[in-house]
């Protein structure tokens, strides 16, 4: 219950949100995912490190870059119930998990 509460806690906040609907689509790095979000890149660098803490997403570094990636891939089910406009995304591979 925990996890589903932190889930939806995520999916509250707008930017967050566009993080999180941008990685439906796979592994982004940060300078692919701020201009995205249209915040600066110390701000989504915050949201990042927020949904990394709450065990949504996951890093890797390449050299001087972070890659993030869902991790928790119980996002995938939230936007399609919500009916996001990423829904063709969401019928096969979503973020590198399986789709319907």
């Amino acid at each position: 219950m925990k996890q589903n509460i932190i889930l939806f806690k995520a999916l509250s906040d707008p930017t967050r949100y566009k993080i999180l609907e941008l990685l439906l689509e796979g592994e982004k790095c940060v300078c692919e995912i701020f201009p995205h979000v249209k915040r600066t890149q110390g701000t989504v660098s915050t949201q990042l490190g927020k949904l990394e803490s709450w065990r949504i997403l996951e890093s890797r570094r390449d050299g001087k870059k972070i890659f993030y990636k869902l991790k928790d891939h119980t996002i995938c089910d939230l936007f399609k119930a919500v009916g996001n406009k990423k829904g063709n995304i969401l019928k096969k591979d979503c973020c590198g998990c399986k789709g319907d």
